[in-house]
């Protein structure tokens, strides 16, 4: 991926170092991605607790400096040259739809994150809480990313950023609270089923920015778009879970299938269309 010369975002906040304070965890979409990644990680999902608001709490300071090594910092440069492409791009993309983007923030984390989802270890990977509208990452992630899911390659860590970013996206456009609301009432299988159409079209969307920040920046090098799908490929519930128990229970997904993955990041990706990402109106996921 072409990055070096990006555009570095104003919206990253830094907490890498710093402690964090007990908190409750609630709010929205976002506690079904940190329920889901603790039990891939082996991590007790407990921690996650209830779907109520919270306030934002106010982060912890910083007693000294932080000092991340070489390959850390040089990770934590590129988040951000991604984080504003994806602004970049979603700017335009909404004025054309007539609408105003909201840029989220982006939280580096290192150990532990609270936020408005409640308190997070790292072993839950990156995250979006729709409630603080802001994404978390603790950048050991990507090291886990290609050694425990086989998925190395620079434009493979973009495309988790891009994927959280499309969950922002959802938030923006009502998307999220609707899909929250019709959960709450529904049974675990069609619980589930709704959690999956929302990570499909979250992978869309994400397939949407590479189409856009592509055709405006020139991003991508050879094998770029290979490595996103890989990524996407890797973390399917269907591979995930036979890695983890040694069978599949397709009833339990709850992000989509290796091949759905694929399937509507390519989407997205190939029409560029915004519209062309609506999984929940979909005959085939």
């Amino acid at each position: 991926m072409r990055w070096e010369q990006g555009r570095r975002s104003e919206n990253v906040e830094d907490r890498r170092g710093m402690g964090v304070s007990r908190g409750v965890a609630g709010g929205g979409i976002g506690t079904i991605l940190l329920v889901l990644l603790a039990l891939y990680f082996g991590v007790d999902p407990s921690i996650i607790l209830d779907q109520s608001p919270l306030q934002t709490p106010e982060p912890p300071s910083r007693s000294a400096p932080y000092s991340g090594s070489p390959e850390e910092n040089r990770l934590a440069e590129f988040v951000s040259v991604v984080l504003a492409d994806t602004e970049d791009t979603w700017q335009a993309l909404f004025r054309s739809m007539g609408k105003n983007y909201e840029e989220p923030r982006l939280v580096l984390f290192s150990g532990a994150v609270q936020s408005a989802c409640g308190l997070a270890s790292a072993a839950v990977g990156p995250f979006y809480c729709p409630a603080d509208r802001k994404l978390y990452i603790d950048l050991s992630f990507y090291r886990d990313l290609q050694q425990k899911f086989g998925a190395p390659g620079d434009f493979a860590q973009a495309y988790v950023i891009a994927h959280e970013v499309g969950h922002h996206v959802q938030n923006l456009l009502g998307v999220a609270e609707k899909i929250h609301s019709l959960r709450s009432r529904a049974g675990e299988a069609e619980a589930n089923r709704l959690s999956v159409m929302m990570e499909l079209q979250a992978d869309c969307l994400s397939g949407v920015w590479t189409h856009h920040a592509n055709k405006a920046r020139k991003i991508l090098e050879e094998g770029d778009i290979e490595e996103a799908l890989n990524a996407a490929s890797s973390i399917g519930d269907d591979r995930l879970q036979r890695q983890s128990r040694g069978y599949v229970t397709p009833d339990s997904f709850t992000h989509g299938s290796s091949a759905q993955r694929v399937r509507w990041f390519k989407r997205g990706f190939e029409t560029g269309d915004v519209g062309q990402c609506n999984t929940f109106s979909s005959e085939k996921l």
